[in-house]
């Protein structure tokens, strides 16, 4: 692989949202910390929302440069699923912590995740691609809509959680189908 195939716009907003999960986390789970003594907590949840708002961007411009400019790479293919799932997990997990979200509907959430992971190395391992569906993609921007309601605090933000955990466990249901439809053939 070249080196300017590595060092892509895409491959460098993926990067970007790898890093900008810890620091949202930080803000969420450290709000009783020394250092934020003196700022309202409602401050501290504006900063991790605008944190998660500009690494969830980053989520829609990478994917459409690589596939507009053809620049889809490998490393690519790999932390684009893992910088979405580090944002994500931040943000539930956060909330979980603060007392936002439900603690059943991130354990199904994370469960999954972790499960349709290990598939997917699997079918790597055996030659298979099982791609993100757009369901798996729908998923991703419902989860990201339900965090940002959480954080902001507003109204449906747990029923949007749920309807997230819905579509997380139909999507992981379309993976295991078609991990096996792929292995039977």
């Amino acid at each position: 692989m070249q080196r300017s195939q590595i060092f892509n716009i895409p491959n460098i907003l993926a990067f970007i949202r790898l890093l900008l999960a810890p620091v949202m986390f930080f803000f969420l789970v450290n709000q009783d910390a020394s250092i934020f003594e003196g700022i309202h907590q409602s401050w501290l949840n504006y900063i991790a929302t605008f944190i998660f708002v500009l690494a969830a961007a980053t989520d829609f411009f990478d994917g459409y440069i690589a596939r507009t400019f053809d620049q889809i790479t490998v490393l690519g293919s790999i932390l684009d699923p893992l910088a979405d799932k580090m944002l994500t997990l931040a943000g539930f997990l956060g909330l979980m912590i603060l007392g936002s979200a439900s603690p059943w509907a991130i354990f199904l959430i994370i469960t999954r995740e972790l499960f349709i992971t290990g598939l997917r190395v699997s079918a790597v391992s055996q030659g298979l691609d099982i791609s993100a569906s757009w369901m798996g993609k729908v998923k991703t921007v419902v989860q990201m809509i339900a965090i940002g309601f959480l954080l902001m605090g507003w109204p449906g933000g747990e029923l949007l959680l749920w309807i997230a955990v819905v579509l997380t466990l139909y999507s992981g249901y379309e993976y295991v189908r078609d991990f096996f439809k792929y292995t039977e053939t």
